[in-house]
């Protein structure tokens, strides 16, 4: 009998213990949510400005700018600024001139930071632009490619009021 009370003295003990230790890490739990989701708002802020940076290159027809926004892989891939430019004006024609773009959720997808652009193209068609993204050493991110999605299949009206890139 001795034995069994000593056996649920002890569980009762450790688990008191795991509470007080729960009890006193639960402000660094919180402090280090808080700390991710702040680093999570810079993310979006920083790719979202690469996004926006390589578009309005693609507008002034820059094709220096716009392929420096791409990572080395996708230079590597078309070899220069010039052959990059040409390609965006038939494959890509809702990056090269939207009409409007609206930056959808970041996500992860197969192990890549994604973020999706729903742009509407200047032919009043609305895609969905997968662009997937990879982090440079020195911390700046880079476009790895795109991906061009129907959005609905639908036309869509462009409100005039609305802003490029808003």
């Amino acid at each position: 009998m001795r034995t069994e009370s000593a056996f649920f003295m002890r569980r009762w003990l450790l688990s008191r213990i795991r509470s007080a230790a729960l009890f006193a890490l639960l402000p660094l739990v919180g402090a280090s949510a808080a700390s991710a989701a702040g680093t999570g708002r810079e993310l979006r802020i920083d790719v979202i400005g690469v996004l926006k940076n390589q578009i309005e290159a693609f507008r002034r027809d820059d094709g220096q700018a716009a392929f420096s926004f791409a990572s080395p892989d996708v230079q590597d891939q078309y070899g220069s600024a010039k052959s990059f430019l040409n390609q965006f004006p038939t494959a890509y024609k809702a990056v090269y001139r939207p009409q409007s773009a609206t930056f959808l959720n970041l996500a992860y997808s197969r192990g890549r930071l994604v973020q999706r652009v729903l742009l509407l193209g200047p032919d009043g068609n609305a895609v969905i632009a997968l662009f997937p993204m990879v982090q440079m050493d020195d911390g700046t991110w880079r476009m790895d490619g795109c991906v061009l999605v129907p959005a609905t299949g639908r036309r869509v009206e462009n409100d005039k009021n609305s802003k490029l890139l808003g």
